[in-house]
């Protein structure tokens, strides 16, 4: 079972909800809270989606019946394997900026089980990607994976994050993004497998290069770094 109270709305409330998310992630982009409630109010249809995708895949259909979270006690282990593994690759990039995996919010707006523990899935994998795409965490860095959240799961709370991203973008960073960053994402996100039917805490004992040749990553180009 997904953790957190779920609460049912009605048509009228889940559009208040939305649009009061989206206003609020627009002023404090870092309101976790808030992007999560925007993404859950208007994306429905794309978690469905993601739910009958994985229903298809097998190792989709193993994380449906499993339901891993992505929480201490599960991948506390990452931090012990060699240098080389995807694992380690992941425990440095939290590690280094002091992030938690328990630091998600709970799910609260899907209508059932499975879409909750599909929500809360592409919520928990995020780091998984930044690691493997090798994107930082800054306000480029986070639009950029945006873009490719949201050609793997087609979420409207994706598109309208790089939107409200890049409009806080100086002339500078505008540039970068738009000569390097989105047409890398787009390619990126494009080549790459189903991201939500990859059971990565399977793979974490394997070389970091050889999980990203697998499932079609392309790492963020160096001029990026």
């Amino acid at each position: 079972m997904v953790e957190g109270a779920r609460v049912r709305l009605r048509g009228w409330q889940q559009a208040a909800v939305a649009l009061g998310s989206a206003v609020g992630a627009l002023v404090d982009p870092r309101r976790a809270d808030l992007i999560a409630a925007l993404g859950e109010t208007t994306g429905k249809p794309a978690f469905e989606r993601v739910l009958e995708r994985m229903k298809r895949n097998p190792e989709g259909r193993e994380i449906l019946l499993d339901r891993p979270r992505v929480i201490s006690s599960n991948v506390g282990h990452a931090w012990d394997l060699p240098a080389n593994t995807f694992g380690a690759a992941y425990a440095k990039f939290m590690g280094s900026r002091n992030f938690s995996p328990d630091d998600r919010p709970p799910v609260r707006f899907m209508e059932t089980e499975e879409l909750a523990y599909v929500a809360m899935r592409a919520r928990e994998v995020h780091d998984f990607w930044h690691t493997l795409f090798g994107l930082p965490t800054n306000l480029i860095g986070e639009s950029a994976l945006k873009v490719i959240e949201f050609e793997q799961m087609l979420l409207p709370m994706c598109f309208l994050s790089v939107i409200g991203g890049t409009a806080r973008f100086n002339d500078k960073q505008r540039s970068l993004f738009y000569k390097h960053y989105f047409p890398w994402a787009v390619q990126a996100g494009m080549k790459s497998t189903d991201l939500m039917c990859v059971y990565y805490e399977k793979h974490f004992h394997e070389d970091l290069e050889v999980v990203r040749r697998r499932w079609g990553i392309i790492p963020a180009p160096a001029v990026l770094q």
